[in-house]
């Protein structure tokens, strides 16, 4: 391996834990789960992504950078849809953002129920 695809592959790591600790802030200090929501997601995508990428670029075979990138497809398709529906059962149940006035959704889902 030469050493720029070792000093790449390092700093996609270190970009991915440093994503993931800020996410990992973000969960604790947030004050709702909406936004705590957007602070899990984004470290699945940016945190767990820039791992994958650096151990793609880190391991000595194809097969093994080809599962990690298989990995990150996994990720980047699932987590979306995943945090969305957890949004929506959320919203369903009554759970309304922390100090929000003003309710796009609520009004769309009573349009699209009549």
């Amino acid at each position: 391996m030469s050493t720029i695809t070792s000093v790449i592959s390092g700093l996609c790591i270190v970009f991915g834990v440093f994503f993931s600790l800020a996410s990992v802030i973000g969960l604790i200090r947030f004050p709702d789960v909406y936004t705590r929501l957007h602070a899990g997601t984004k470290a699945l995508s940016g945190g767990a992504v820039l791992v994958l990428i650096g151990v793609a670029m880190r391991i000595g075979s194809w097969q093994g950078a080809a599962k990690s990138m298989l990995i990150v497809f996994f990720f980047l398709a699932t987590n979306p849809l995943a945090s969305h529906a957890i949004a929506r059962a959320c919203y369903r149940h009554g759970i309304v953002p922390l100090g929000e006035d003003l309710d796009g959704y609520g009004e769309s889902i009573k349009e699209e129920r009549v």
